[in-house]
């Protein structure tokens, strides 16, 4: 397979560092509006990807990555909170699996918000992060050469990709 080739920092401009830096802090949009509704950031991080996706590869590798990230935190969330509400309407008990899925969920919350804000960092600073599983979708769909993209000369590929 053949890749464009990969910009370095010093190639990025500092708006189109922002803009991709911008792709990881959707995360916080509920939260800045007090909401504990998870799924707006969800679609925080689609309405921010469609008005900023054709500001190039390098911003458009970062907002899928973090889109493609969210997505599976914000279904935890969504069914934490779905979950409690019925708890509450109905007047359950609170089981050991309802706490277990909330240890749970915590966790994924937490080890996403820090790949997020060292992928927000790393964004603004021109530097590629690779989450986990999702890195490696959204670096090959944006950077793979598909055969109706001509003219355009194949680059090297990340170690590990």
């Amino acid at each position: 397979m053949k890749y464009h080739p990969i910009p370095q920092p010093d190639e990025i401009e500092v708006r189109v560092r922002e803009d991709a830096m911008g792709a990881y802090l959707m995360m916080f949009a509920t939260a800045a509006l007090g909401l504990p509704l998870p799924i707006l950031n969800l679609v925080a991080a689609i309405v921010y990807y469609y008005v900023n996706r054709d500001k190039g590869k390098f911003v458009q590798f970062h907002m899928l990555q973090s889109l493609y990230s969210q997505i599976p935190v914000t279904l935890l969330n969504s069914g934490l909170v779905a979950w409690t509400i019925v708890n509450f309407v109905r007047d359950f008990n609170f089981t050991s699996i309802y706490w277990g899925y909330l240890i749970m969920t915590g966790v994924a919350g937490l080890v996403y918000l820090i790949f997020s804000i060292v992928g927000a960092v790393k964004a603004r600073k021109g530097l590629f992060y690779y989450f986990i599983f999702f890195g490696k979708i959204a670096y090959h769909q944006v950077y793979r050469i598909r055969p109706e993209q001509t003219g355009s000369t194949p680059s090297n590929q990340p170690p590990g990709l």
